[in-house]
């Protein structure tokens, strides 16, 4: 999942990035709501961390906008206690849930699984499947039958977002926002550098899934 944290106090921001990566996440932080807003526009991210107090455009607004601008991003607000009428206008103006300062690391990574299965993740026991495959977001392991390889970071991500994609096309567009960022100065040859990686590493497991190009349009997984 790829998370964007909005938070201007940036000591915080930037743990909660550190405990998001070492959970797994890809994550990214912005200090004011102009630069959060103008991430989070993007649709890239999977979920939002919220804060409601910002410099520049505050919490509540960046909400406002992304739900004017049809974005339906998960939103996790931050709040600290005494601010019961801003928690409601942001549940009214369609963020999904809230955490109060200070609050628990557990409780957020949470409250962000909770956010993933109501999207309807293909999720069981921490592991995604599609056709004869199975991948581990714990250990980065894909699976065929008996045979497991473990992926390197992008290639599981990307393998990762087709796999939550089924049978539908995915750009190289969408690659390079997903997995690069969108101010990555990446071009579409490391795509088609970690697709033939992947693409390899399918064929060492033996399995019966394989990565499709579609010409001009993208990639999409294919079984025989």
């Amino acid at each position: 999942m790829n998370l964007l944290v909005i938070e201007d106090e940036v000591r915080l921001a930037e743990a909660l990035v550190q405990i998001l990566q070492k959970n797994k996440y890809a994550a990214l932080a912005a200090y004011d709501g102009i630069t959060g807003l103008d991430h989070a526009l993007t649709g890239i991210y999977d979920v939002i961390i919220l804060d409601i107090m910002l410099p520049k455009l505050n919490g509540l607004e960046v909400l406002k906008q992304l739900r004017e601008q049809k974005i339906q991003t998960p939103v996790i607000l931050l709040t600290a206690k005494d601010e019961v009428s801003d928690r409601v206008k942001g549940l009214d103006h369609g963020a999904d849930d809230y955490l109060t300062k200070p609050f628990a690391t557990d409780e957020l990574l949470a409250r962000i699984r909770a956010l993933g299965r109501r999207r309807g993740e293909l999720i069981c026991d921490d592991t995604l499947h599609f056709e004869d495959i199975s991948l581990n977001l714990s250990t980065y392991e894909l699976s065929c039958g008996s045979k497991t390889v473990r992926l390197g970071l992008k290639e599981f991500r990307i393998l990762e977002f087709l796999i939550r994609h089924g049978q539908h096309i995915v750009s190289k567009e969408e690659l390079l926002e997903k997995i690069w960022g969108f101010d990555s100065e990446a071009e579409y040859n490391h795509v088609e550098v970690y697709i033939s990686f992947l693409r390899k590493k399918l064929s060492h497991i033996h399995s019966k899934v394989g990565i499709q190009t579609v010409r001009g349009v993208g990639y999409r997984l294919g079984g025989e």
